[in-house]
């Protein structure tokens, strides 16, 4: 069921504004001082397999945006876009690999969100086995309830780095609930700092989490291990924006929700504060879906299980919903919040299962 749910999210694969700017990074390893090469071949690759609707897509034909037009025309333009894009260096590396093993530009970057659906499909039905064994058919339907359900999909079929993210989120999951040492899970936050720099945030609350459990519960020592992994985690964001010449969260909010700039160095990203918490404000109206799935999972977390672990780092995951929304108030895009959402369902489930008899359920059954 998994591969034949991989297999629709293929033959539906979406070519979309963000497949240049991948692609794009792929051609720039290769011709790093000649913008004008980069662009051409990038816009080349994506027409020789891209339906001429979809090529007009990108080019910002159909949902007419002129600055995506822009990119299509000037290379200049589309090189100062690239560090947005560069940034993700787990991502583009995944996608370098299988453009090495032989796949054209456009299916590389489509077929990193495809796997990882396979790979997240795999993982899910392993953790509900684990959750409910014996369980086989329930395992199978909220795997694949999971699987179906849009966010998902649309995660599974598109040249973004968001389905990649959400396979270690799960493989994070499966450390955090099954107790993996500390280097282990140091590893999976690696990961995905560098798919996504902005998982720093994700990393840090760990750690913070994560020491102030351990400290105030268990042993109220100090364990530097996790001051010296925030540490490492901070320098390397530091070092990944400023190699890249990242222009920074504030030309990100101002490209992404006011104005996207067809050329960033000829207009400054200009807004105030106060600009800032109403548009915040605004979309956080817009955030009602998820914040009532949200606030529904924990009211039934806290219903079910008294374990002060369960209750912390469902927290955790709670408290980087609203982080990520504060950072990118994209209250419309459920692709950035699914993960979390997710991962707060997984928690559910090993609530569930810790409560009714140590993950037998015989009370359910």
């Amino acid at each position: 069921m998994v591969f034949l749910l991989s297999y629709w999210s293929y033959k539906n694969r979406v070519y979309d504004w963000d497949m240049p700017g991948y692609i794009g990074c792929l051609f720039q390893r290769e011709y790093p001082a000649s913008p004008e090469k980069v662009h051409q071949y990038t816009y080349t690759s994506i027409r020789k397999e891209a339906s001429p609707y979809q090529f007009k897509d990108i080019s910002g034909l159909v949902q007419p945006n002129k600055a995506v037009q822009f990119f299509k025309q000037d290379a200049n333009a589309f090189s100062e876009q690239l560090p947005y894009y560069q940034i993700k260096i787990g991502y583009n590396i995944a996608v370098l690999f299988l453009y090495k093993l032989g796949f054209s530009p456009p299916h590389s970057v489509l077929l990193v969100s495809i796997i990882s659906y396979f790979l997240s499909g795999l993982i899910l039905f392993f953790l509900f086995s684990i959750l409910f064994p014996g369980k086989n058919i329930l395992s199978v339907l909220l795997t694949v309830g999971i699987l179906i359900l849009p966010p998902m999909r649309a995660l599974s079929n598109t040249p973004v780095p968001d389905m990649f993210s959400l396979l270690f989120l799960l493989i994070f999951m499966m450390g955090l609930l099954r107790k993996w040492e500390s280097w282990k899970i140091f590893l999976v936050l690696l990961c995905l700092i560098l798919i996504r720099p902005d998982y720093i945030v994700f990393a840090l609350t760990y750690l913070v989490t994560s020491f102030g459990f351990t400290y105030f519960s268990e042993n109220r020592k100090i364990d530097l291990n996790y001051i010296l992994q925030g540490i490492f985690f901070l320098a390397l964001y530091l070092f990944i924006i400023k190699y890249y010449h990242f222009p920074g969260w504030k030309d990100v909010f101002y490209d992404t929700f006011i104005d996207r700039r067809p050329l960033i160095s000829a207009q400054p990203a200009n807004f105030t504060f106060s600009y800032y918490l109403h548009f915040l404000f605004f979309k956080l109206i817009n955030f009602k879906k998820i914040s009532l799935a949200v606030f529904f999972i924990m009211g039934l977390i806290y219903y079910i299980s008294k374990d002060l672990w369960i209750r912390i780092f469902s927290v955790f995951i709670f408290a980087n919903i609203y982080l990520k929304f504060m950072f990118f108030p994209a209250s419309a895009e459920s692709r950035f919040f699914f993960g979390y959402l997710l991962m707060l369902f997984l928690m559910l489930c090993y609530a569930v299962s810790k409560k009714y008899n140590g993950f037998q359920l015989r009370k359910i059954a």
